[in-house]
Parts: structure tokens; C-alpha cells; sequence
């Protein structure tokens, strides 16, 4: 390993332990207690190599390249503390932008300013909106871990001051507890209630404010049985597909309402990621 770069060293260091925490959540797996232990200090393991660093860095080399038809960087996009201010921007998020007169959360955003900044479609911005391995890599997942991470250690403050922000929350909690599809399910059906789980995986109660925050404050992550970092949006689409409900539009202003509505939940918690998943 002395010839890989440090990232190098780091990402072998990762997937190593990764594999090890596998093996040690299989031994583990027949006690439920001990399962949620193991879990615990199997992503407490992990947590100096998450290949989340590895998007990351690839992010930020994005955020400052030249791209698209006008061939310039995206280090004029404003976040909503002003033009190229990435530290601490996502814990305002989602927000109200006067320029554009809407609700936008950080994707919604990140589309705005390769649109208008370097030029580029949105047809080809969103044609690979999700990761699938290092040939169908998502650039807007990559971008979103270099932003997320610019805010971690800093306290969620998400504004509903703004008509239009409030609108947004007050509809993110309709949708939230809203039944439909096969199933009658909502989000609140599994997060809204303590000590529900499936499978291996918590399943935080959301309408608590600290498992709201710690929820909330842990993506972006890493997913480890995905090999990708996956944002928020990535996270409600598969809520919504395991619901058995039409697939959200990608980026939409429904998307941005439910996460205004988790964001707010999670106020004052402090951001913790890129993080580590399963």
C-alpha cells in the first residue's frame, strides 16, 4: 500500500473494514441486542475510512472545474449565504430564493446553478440522477457530498420566516403523514414510533426531536451495500418505492416540501455528514 496516495490508503482501509463489520454483524445476528450493539461499533469502526471522502473530494474537484457550454466553475453559486459560500450552507437548507421566488432544497439548487452558471440541461444534469458504479457515476450526488460535508459540525437552522417556506412545511407534514398505495402506508407508519425496525435497520421516530436530529443530520451517506453515496432525494425515492408508491419526481417541489419538513424537525441538532450506512 506505500504506493497508493493517501485517499487510496484511506478507501482500503475502508472497504478492509467494512467487510470485517459484515462478518461481525452476521456472528451477531441471532440476538437482537446484540445485533443494534454490534451495528453500533461496526460504523463507529468505520468511521476514519468512509469512502464517503473519496465523493467528496471528487465534489469539490467538480464545484470548481469549468464545465458546460460557458465553461466556468460553479464558485459563483450561491447556496443562500451568497455568492460561492459552500461552509454552512446546507444546514439552511431547504430555503427561500428571491431570485428564482420558490423553495429550493440543495439539489433543486445544484440544478439551478449548472443551468444558469455553466449552461448545461437539465435533461443531461439529471439522466444519471443516481450512482451505479464508477462507469454511471451521478454528478449531482458527488457535488452534494462536497456541499453536505462543508457544513459538518455546524447546527441545522432551517427558516420557516418566508410565506412560501412555511407553505412548504406545513405541505411536507400533510405529506408525511399522508396513507396511500397497496400497503395504506405512510412515512409516519414507520417513523413515528420508537423501537420499530426492518430487518437490521432502526427505524428512527422522526416526530422526536433527537432521533429526528440524528436521522436527518447523517445524510448524505455512504451506502455500504450500494458502494455509493446517496442523498436525500435518493433516500425519499426509495421510501416511496418500498411504499409501492408512483416514483417521485426527481428534485420536485413535493420532494423539497417533505424534506423542509424533516429539516425543520432536526433544527438545532448538530450535522454529522457525509455519513455511514449500511
Amino acid at each position: 500500500m506505500s504506493g497508493l496516495s493517501g485517499w487510496g490508503r484511506r478507501a482500503c482501509a475502508g472497504f478492509a473494514t467494512i467487510f470485517f463489520g459484515f462478518s461481525l454483524v452476521a456472528a451477531y445476528a441471532q440476538n437482537s441486542a446484540d445485533t443494534v450493539r454490534e451495528i453500533e461499533r461496526y460504523r463507529q469502526m468505520l468511521a476514519d475510512g468512509n469512502p464517503a471522502e473519496l465523493h467528496v473530494a471528487r465534489g469539490e474537484e467538480l464545484w470548481k472545474k469549468p464545465r458546460g457550454p460557458k465553461n466556468v466553475t460553479l464558485e459563483k453559486c450561491d447556496l443562500g449565504l451568497g455568492a460561492g459560500v459552500v461552509k454552512g450552507a446546507y444546514t439552511q437548507l431547504p430555503r427561500y430564493f428571491a431570485d428564482v421566488d420558490k423553495v429550493m432544497d440543495v439539489e433543486q439548487r445544484l440544478l439551478h446553478c449548472q443551468i444558469t452558471l455553466q449552461g448545461l440541461k437539465l435533461e443531461e444534469l439529471t439522466k444519471q440522477k443516481f450512482g451505479d458504479g464508477p462507469e454511471k457515476r451521478s454528478v449531482m450526488e458527488t457535488l452534494t457530498a462536497y456541499v453536505t460535508d462543508e457544513s459538518r459540525g455546524l447546527k441545522m437552522n432551517v427558516s420557516t420566516e418566508h410565506p412560501m417556506a412555511k407553505t412548504a412545511y406545513d405541505l411536507g407534514k400533510k405529506m408525511f403523514f399522508h396513507r396511500g398505495g397497496p400497503y395504506d402506508f405512510s412515512c409516519a407508519s414507520c417513523h413515528s414510533s420508537a423501537g420499530q425496525r426492518i430487518r437490521l435497520q432502526d427505524l428512527p421516530n422522526l416526530l422526536d426531536k433527537n432521533f429526528a436530529q440524528k436521522a436527518y443530520g447523517a445524510w448524505p451517506a455512504y451506502r455500504v451495500s450500494q458502494g455509493e453515496v446517496r442523498t436525500m432525494q435518493h433516500r425519499l425515492w426509495d421510501c416511496y418505492r418500498q411504499q409501492r408508491f408512483p416514483e417521485p419526481g426527481y428534485a420536485s417541489d413535493a420532494l423539497t416540501a417533505l424534506t423542509m419538513y424533516l429539516a425543520v424537525n432536526a433544527n438545532g441538532g448538530t450535522y454529522d455528514a457525509p455519513a455511514l450506512k449500511r
